[in-house]
């Protein structure tokens, strides 16, 4: 995500300089073909005027319903970290409760509640990993035993494995006092409001927006560049200043080349880019928060801005 309110030039320029270098060739063409008098059939500039009209159009509302997307992702993320919250305390606190039974252990109780909240630091890690088509599954190593570990590399779906094993879990320490018997009924309610978390995202990752709107955005575009420099030649020539064409050209493009690009960019929130929704932060204020909660003090050290981006 990107956090500074200022950007380099160059690199914003790099985003669009495959459109940038046809709208010079195309103005530069034109320059010269009218100068010469190769070729002097002007194009009305109310034709352009209205294709731009038209590209502008689409380009807003591809915007739109790319922010959409983007918000929606963030909004969702959002969720997950309160439901991160509430599912830890809910464990803890439930499993502290039971202190006067007579069956209760205290080193049985501090490594459920351990285990339990790993295991969901786990989940968000492995939702992260997952929505960015990652193989980094080794980062969950330490969040999980051994045997866990290794059926959960082996499965398709892995937050969806972990979410199980997180129920599996919670009736093993019901069946044998470590939880009461009906502390299961706000845990699966916490944990079904993280399992449509995660459809959300796996949605989003898996619905592109309608690639109609991106064909059409991008050929509008091209004709709009090509058309452009032919519309204006006539107007800079009667001022005797024709090569000043080319970089209107090249101007009025990069607007419309650099607007189209900032949809195409934010329709997917989930690609590891500098403009995705940071899911490695959110995960890193979960996963100190979490242990916090465990009363842990050797925390991870926090997730920083990097040069105006949160990754």
């Amino acid at each position: 995500m990107i956090i500074k309110r200022n950007f380099n030039p160059i690199k914003v320029v790099h985003y669009v300089k495959t459109k940038l270098l046809f709208s010079a060739l195309v103005s530069l063409g034109v320059w010269w073909t009218y100068t010469h008098e190769i070729a002097q059939v002007p194009l009305p500039f109310s034709i352009v005027a209205i294709l731009g009209s038209a590209l502008a159009i689409f380009i807003a509302f591809r915007n739109n319903s790319a922010y959409g997307r983007w918000w929606e992702a963030r909004t969702v993320w959002g969720g997950i970290v309160n439901s991160s919250r509430v599912l830890a305390r809910l464990i803890i606190t439930f499993t502290d409760s039971h202190a006067h039974q007579v069956n209760y252990e205290h080193e049985r109780s501090e490594g459920f509640k351990r285990q339990l909240v790993y295991i969901c630091i786990a989940w968000v890690h492995a939702l992260r990993i997952q929505l960015r088509n990652q193989d980094t599954w080794q980062e969950l190593n330490s969040f999980l035993t051994e045997s866990d570990y290794s059926e959960m590399v082996q499965s398709q779906n892995k937050p969806n494995f972990l979410q199980l094993l997180i129920g599996k879990k919670i009736y093993q320490a019901m069946a044998n006092g470590t939880l009461g018997g009906f502390d299961s009924f706000q845990m699966e309610g916490q944990l079904l409001a993280l399992a449509n978390y995660q459809g959300s995202c796996e949605r989003i990752k898996n619905t592109p927006l309608l690639r109609q709107y991106d064909y059409f955005t991008r050929l509008f575009l091209y004709v709009f560049i090509f058309l452009l420099p032919i519309a204006l030649i006539d107007d800079f020539s009667r001022i005797e200043i024709a090569g000043w064409m080319i970089p209107v050209s090249v101007l009025i493009s990069f607007v419309f080349s650099i607007q189209a690009k900032v949809g195409e960019v934010n329709e997917d929130p989930f690609e590891n880019r500098i403009t995705d929704v940071p899911l490695s932060a959110l995960c890193n204020t979960i996963e100190r928060d979490l242990k916090e909660m465990l009363g842990e003090k050797e925390l991870p050290q926090k997730t920083e801005v990097i040069e105006g981006y949160l990754f």
